[in-house]
């Protein structure tokens, strides 16, 4: 099983109190090293980064992409997980600080630390790209859970793989019942970026989407509600040494007092 992202965490922490609470794609490359970093600036009007939330070498690659294309006058927007749509710079000048676009951003740190993602948010930011919340905003995340048509925004074998990721992210500590709901959520959130997206297409430029790597998965995630006609890329970054080595899901399980699998 790969491990669960830091988000998802979050997500089944919040959740343990409350009712359940969390195109023409291309397929994924899998770059592995810096050196692969240009491989991701060919010319595309959407450009899905995923990456594992706890490793730093990925940020370190965003901010590398960002910098790259914004340098270029190719970088039409970036988009982001991390912050909820509705969310923006736009409008901001060039050489705002950091606190000013967190407050623009209404960023959440307990959530997203902002020395992982501050870098590639600035580096735009400073280019007078604007930079843009994508993800579901929170208050949306219950009526997510119950829009059964949700269901049918993917094939029933899709639906199915992700409903197995969802349970397998969240250590199979989550009730059967539990799965449909929070897979709801992910297709929801997974909709708003593939809208945001759209919304923030340029002509000639490139979109980036910031985001984990379940988010931008070819088969399940946002390049499945990208409407056709334009061109994806996705990145899914591989792990680096430098992810921490970390069992989160001994650590919930004892939490929760259910025995290891």
């Amino acid at each position: 099983m790969r491990a669960p992202t830091r988000r998802r965490f979050l997500t089944l922490a919040c959740g343990a109190g409350t009712a359940a609470l969390g195109a023409c794609a291309a397929a994924p490359s899998t770059p592995t090293g810096n050196a692969d970093v240009a491989a991701a600036l060919a010319p595309a009007d959407l450009l899905l980064l995923g990456e594992q939330h706890d490793d730093p070498q990925h940020q370190e690659r965003h901010r590398a992409v960002v910098q790259a294309l914004a340098a270029q006058g190719r970088l039409a927007a970036l988009a982001l997980e991390m912050a909820e749509q509705g969310a923006s710079t736009a409008g901001l000048p060039r050489a705002a600080d950091a606190a000013t676009v967190r407050a623009a951003l209404r960023w959440d740190e307990a959530g997203w630390p902002w020395a992982a993602y501050g870098p590639a948010i600035l580096a735009a930011v400073a280019q007078g790209v604007p930079v843009l919340g994508a993800n579901l905003p929170r208050g949306g995340m219950r009526a997510a859970m119950a829009d059964t048509a949700l269901d049918a925004t993917l094939d029933p074998a899709a639906l199915a793989a992700q409903r197995d990721a969802i349970r397998a992210g969240h250590c199979d500590l989550l009730p059967a019942g539990q799965l449909a709901p929070m897979a709801r959520i992910q297709l929801a959130r997974d909709r708003a970026m593939a809208a945001t997206l759209v919304q923030a297409a340029v002509p000639g430029r490139t979109v980036v989407l910031l985001a984990g790597a379940g988010h931008v998965d070819t088969q399940l995630g946002v390049p499945r509600h990208l409407p056709p006609g334009l061109q994806v890329r996705t990145v899914r970054w591989p792990a680096s040494g430098r992810a921490p080595a970390v069992d989160h899901c001994a650590g919930l399980r004892e939490r929760f007092g259910r025995p290891a699998s």
